[in-house]
């Protein structure tokens, strides 16, 4: 599958990373794809990985994923145009609380800003560290995603199985801020525990 991806951070670099060594090919979108940081990232990646613009990235993918600063979203949104008829994962964590009168989450915010694209939240309730190592104590960690689009999950869920999540639907887009309160969650715990930590679904 081709996969843009918005962003070339530490989550945006951890997933393409993964996604590449499983055969995907992965475009990183970004504002300068010959810097250096870049370069590293690239390198980490293996052939299945380029870098270009952001209109580039959001072209490219049959799925494009938004893993970029919040304070970024939308400027990077409206150099992709809105990602029309794409799948664009939400990655993101808006940490402050919602501006009076606009959406409860920065997923709702994002489908607002990209009315035309297919939003799936996913992949944002764990530190990039643990992308690479997904596995805790024999069992694998959880991301749990929401979204409208029944066909956009399916995808996004082979994504997330591709790599070793344990993918897990909590409904619709509008379950989305619940799922985000697990990152600020994830944040707090990890100022006394470390970083090295996950959320896990236990199932009987």
């Amino acid at each position: 599958m081709r996969i843009g991806i918005l962003g070339a951070g530490n989550i945006a670099g951890a997933l393409g990373k993964r996604w590449a060594a499983n055969g995907h090919d992965v475009l990183f979108g970004v504002r300068d794809p010959q810097s250096y940081t870049v370069q590293l990232v690239l390198n980490g990646c293996g052939p299945n990985a380029q870098a270009g613009t952001m209109h580039e990235a959001g072209a490219y993918g049959d799925v494009v994923v938004l893993a970029v600063p919040w304070s970024a979203v939308p400027d990077v949104l409206t150099q992709t145009g809105g990602c029309p008829d794409k799948i664009l994962v939400d990655c993101t964590n808006r940490m402050g609380p919602p501006t009076p009168g606009g959406p409860a989450s920065g997923s709702e915010q994002v489908a607002k800003l990209a009315p035309q694209a297919r939003v799936i939240k996913a992949f944002n309730t764990l530190g990039a560290e643990s992308i690479a190592h997904l596995e805790f104590s024999g069992t694998n960690a959880s991301t749990f995603m929401c979204g409208d689009d029944a066909a956009a999950k399916a995808v996004v869920r082979q994504l997330g199985e591709d790599i070793g999540f344990d993918v897990v639907d909590v409904g619709p887009l509008a379950t989305a801020s619940l799922v985000e309160s697990l990152a600020q969650l994830w944040v707090q715990i990890s100022h006394s525990l470390g970083r090295d930590i996950a959320f896990r679904l236990l199932r009987r």
